[in-house]
């Protein structure tokens, strides 16, 4: 599996604590097991754990709009980090939003949220932190400009948007749909991301849960709107897509960028109970829309804008008609995350590529190999055609803005990344797969990797096939990523072919055997076409 920290961003999407009956009289054991618990829910280490750092030992730089801020240490060194505060220090700034020199925090921390958790949940939490191997690791100094730098200015936030007081469950409502508000409202947090103003807080002016872009990314409508939330999702299909990032049946498509992150590291390893307790809750938010239907261009006429680049780019594996390949390709037609008020998420898509994930092939960064218009145009396309529903974009620069901000292996805009799953990493190391992997050109993929991958998969003991895929793709970009090639294919289009044939292999070993390089594999994921 390929680990890919948040290229940057200011909150944690749809990071979600869960919440349980507290003992009366927790043992340290238990607290500190409870806390972990809760921190791992909470994705607390996205956000607090810089890029090859030390796990939160802070130092990640967040993006928000009024600077970049640096995270702080929360490992219990006694000089750098929270070794010296005591339980009421912790509190105060968790709920309340006041630092341990008496100074206002920022409200990129989600205090307006953790205001709600209750005090079980809030010891437990630091017990936690006050259990983990202290790391010496001082805090940089973040970049605010004047007059933001200035913390007593934040009264003025924290008189508009800011209501201490803890939660309180609604006794017209199911213990179920309570637990839900408690995790969505309070330790989730969801609001950070998907309200439309995330600088209001946790307040009604918020756009609640309606959406908005967050970190070059949009997140999606979550309310239960027919169209644009989640309203036609079942909700297993909810759950399933939070354990996974994917939802089987009426519900097509991935999760991409920081979501499938927050799935990882959290949300996947959250209890089923937690999870349908926030889908219960979700169902009773008003449904909310972001765009009208009558602010919709029509895109099904025949020569609409960007059919041609996504016959030329697209079609050959997510179908001319938009369903993809089941359990290989994911369908576009129907997909409610490409149908969102804003294309930033398909645009990152689109620039960046994904890995392989949840049985689906790697998708190559097509749009490297675009014109900034064919990518306007196949992201509007692909958002109103087959019946999709979506606003087109018309002046302005969310297209330029996603490519620059766009930074992945795939796309050849950032470094390799890193194989988080230790035995796929000691495989490729024992069999020296970087080594074999060097020198080659496109049609040297199909042989070398049918040597390699059945060396690899059998020694990964436990991985699955989207860790072989990924590793397999992070070791060529080791072994490649300064070499030519054979001059046919730019860097995206090059690993991406590589990418999918290794995905091939993998599923199809049989059929790949006598592929010929340059056509379709099996799977029906094939290499980027080049235009």
């Amino acid at each position: 599996m390929i680990r890919r920290r948040r290229g940057s961003g200011w909150v944690v999407l749809t990071t979600l604590l869960a919440a349980g009956p507290a003992l009366a009289q927790p043992s340290e054991a238990d607290l500190v097991k409870r806390g972990e618990y809760l921190v791992t829910a909470g994705d607390c280490i996205a956000c607090h754990t810089a890029p090859g750092g030390k796990p939160f030992a802070g130092n990640y730089a967040l993006n928000t709009p009024i600077g970049t801020i640096m995270t702080p240490n929360l490992t219990p060194d006694p000089e750098t980090g929270i070794g010296k505060w005591d339980y009421a220090t912790f509190e105060k700034a968790f709920r309340q939003g006041i630092g341990d020199e008496g100074e206002y925090l920022y409200p990129a921390f989600p205090f307006g949220w953790y205001t709600k958790v209750n005090d079980e949940d809030t010891k437990a939490i630091f017990a936690y932190l006050k259990s983990l191997q202290p790391v010496n690791e001082k805090r940089k100094e973040s970049q605010i400009p004047f007059p933001y730098n200035i913390r007593t200015a934040l009264i003025t936030w924290r008189t508009a948007f800011f209501t201490q007081g803890r939660f309180e469950p609604d006794p017209n409502v199911s213990a179920e749909v309570n637990r839900g508000a408690y995790l969505v409202e309070g330790l989730g947090h969801c609001g950070m991301c998907h309200n439309e103003r995330k600088l209001v807080g946790n307040t009604s002016l918020a756009g609640k849960l309606g959406g908005g872009v967050i970190d070059g990314w949009y997140a999606p409508n979550i309310t239960p709107d027919g169209h644009q939330g989640i309203g036609a999702w079942s909700d297993a299909e909810v759950v399933t897509y939070l354990k996974t990032g994917t939802a089987p049946g009426s519900r097509p498509g991935v999760a991409a960028g920081p979501m499938r992150q927050t799935i990882e590291e959290s949300l996947s390893k959250m209890t089923d109970a937690d999870l349908k307790a926030m889908v219960a809750y979700l169902r009773t938010v008003p449904a909310k829309q972001t765009y009208k239907e009558k602010d919709l261009q029509a895109f099904n006429q025949p020569g609409a804008p960007g059919a041609d680049v996504y016959l030329t780019y697209c079609s050959s594996c997510h179908r001319p008609d938009g369903k993809g390949v089941e359990g290989a390709i994911p369908a576009l037609a129907g997909n409610t995350s490409v149908q969102s008020e804003g294309p930033q998420t398909v645009l990152r898509v689109i620039y960046g590529g994904l890995a392989a994930q949840s049985g689906y092939a790697p998708m190559p960064a097509i749009g490297q190999d675009m014109t900034e218009q064919q990518v306007k145009d196949v992201t509007d396309y692909v958002r109103n055609a087959w019946g999709n529903k979506a606003p087109v974009m018309n002046a302005g620069s969310a297209v330029s803005e996603a490519k620059a901000a766009t930074q992945t292996m795939l796309a050849g805009t950032a470094p390799c990344a890193e194989i988080a799953q230790d035995s796929v990493r000691k495989a490729i190391d024992d069999n020296g797969v970087v080594a074999e992997l060097k020198g080659l050109t496109s049609n040297d993929f199909v042989p070398r990797l049918a040597a390699i991958v059945p060396k690899v998969k059998g020694a990964a003991a436990g991985a699955n096939d989207d860790e072989i895929v990924n590793g397999l793709t992070t070791a060529y970009c080791r072994a490649a990523r300064d070499e030519p090639g054979d001059g046919k294919l730019s860097w995206p289009a090059r690993i991406g072919s590589f990418a999918n044939i290794a995905y091939s292999q993998i599923k199809h070993p049989e059929k790949q055997a006598s592929a010929v390089p340059g056509q379709p594999p099996a799977t029906g994921a094939s290499p980027p076409k080049q235009p």
